[in-house]
């Protein structure tokens, strides 16, 4: 009961408001189709530079590029859900226009958390208790277990010839505040090289849209021998390993900036690595790391700042990392593969309660 064209009424009552990133998008379409309402899918696409440059966070559309974009036009929908900063501006606007309009967001909110009629917050994100607001214990994003399982049928027969264990090794790329260059690329090629000299078996690496060019390069000289990596974007897209590795793989390394793919990762049961990022060189980066606890929920200087829209709640990757390792779920990629002795809950269905109480309530 999903689509944008109009011949679902109910439909309408309810707008997904999603952009190019697959990880927070993955993250909606879990929630909305857990709430058993029916729901439209309105994609946004970005200005070319704010594609990966951050726009001043006000209600608006102007960062969008509303030739490419669904329109965004009455009848206003009964409940919008979305997540991130770029398409939560537009929901702030809708809200403007349409102010019975019930906002759900996924993440942390920039500012003006009370606007938002529910946020739904991830461990990782230091948002402050209140009534408007859950906490999780992991992101909600979860791998689709049946496509996972139609890669593995696909991919068996490409992977047959690696030997086993088969360490599969999903890259991502350099975010605020750590630093993930060519330097960092050859010592995460060291630690596999490791890893294969202390458990034998084969490495298959996979970029994704963040890698950056001097990290895929280094990659590619320095695997162990036998590896093989996937260039995304140069390497045809039919050729992507990911869901393949996720239904094959024996174990998984997971570099440490991507949230998405450790809890993909985790929610499979599979055993994972994380590999920690090093702290950017940059000088104001690291003295915004260390005004951290300043920033934090209840201090002053943090309140003070998110009130002019300068900073938003903060985010501690390093914190969820130590979560997964007490959990069970994960260990740093210096140890030994563990398999895991925690369970991933399943707060999906808690949330989607909570969003269908507040649907009825609009």
């Amino acid at each position: 009961m999903t689509g944008n064209d109009g011949t679902n009424e109910a439909a309408d009552d309810i707008w997904l408001l999603l952009s190019d990133k697959l990880g927070d998008n993955a993250q909606v379409l879990a929630l909305a189709r857990a709430s058993g309402l029916a729901h439209s899918v309105k994609h946004l696409a970005m200005q070319p530079h704010y594609v990966l440059g951050k726009p001043r966070f006000r209600p608006g559309l102007s960062h969008l590029d509303l030739a490419r974009s669904d329109p965004l036009e009455p009848p206003w929908p009964r409940m919008v859900i979305t997540i991130g900063r770029r398409p939560s501006m537009a929901a702030l606007w809708i809200k403007e226009r349409s102010p019975s309009t019930r906002l759900v967001l996924v993440g942390r909110p920039k500012r003006w958390i009370e606007r938002f009629d529910l946020v739904v917050a991830p461990p990782h994100f230091l948002v402050p208790p209140a009534d408007n607001v859950v906490q999780l214990t992991l992101p909600l994003m979860r791998a689709d277990e049946q496509a996972v399982a139609r890669a593995g049928d696909a991919w068996r027969g490409r992977l047959e010839d690696m030997a086993r264990p088969l360490t599969a090794v999903m890259v991502g790329g350099q975010t605020r505040p750590f630093r993930f260059d060519a330097d960092v690329g050859c010592d995460l090629a060291r630690a596999l090289t490791e890893i294969v000299a202390r458990d034998g078996g084969s490495i298959y690496a996979t970029t994704s849209r963040r890698t950056g060019s001097g990290v895929v390069e280094e990659l590619g000289r320095s695997l162990p021998a036998g590896a093989r990596i996937y260039r995304w974007g140069t390497d045809p897209p039919e050729d992507n390993p990911y869901m393949g590795l996720l239904a094959s793989a024996d174990r998984f390394v997971v570099t440490g900036d991507s949230i998405s793919m450790q809890v993909e990762v985790a929610g499979l049961g599979k055993p994972l690595a994380i590999f920690p990022l090093p702290l950017s060189r940059r000088p104001d980066v690291r003295l915004w790391r260390a005004m951290g606890g300043l920033l934090a929920p209840g201090r002053p200087l943090g309140e003070f700042l998110r009130h002019r829209g300068v900073t938003g709640f903060v985010r501690d990757i390093e914190a969820f990392h130590r979560q997964l390792y007490q959990a069970g779920l994960a260990v740093p990629v210096a140890d030994a593969f563990a398999d895991p002795s925690g369970a991933v809950a399943d707060e999906v269905r808690t949330v989607a309660a909570r969003v269908r109480r507040l649907y009825e309530q609009a």
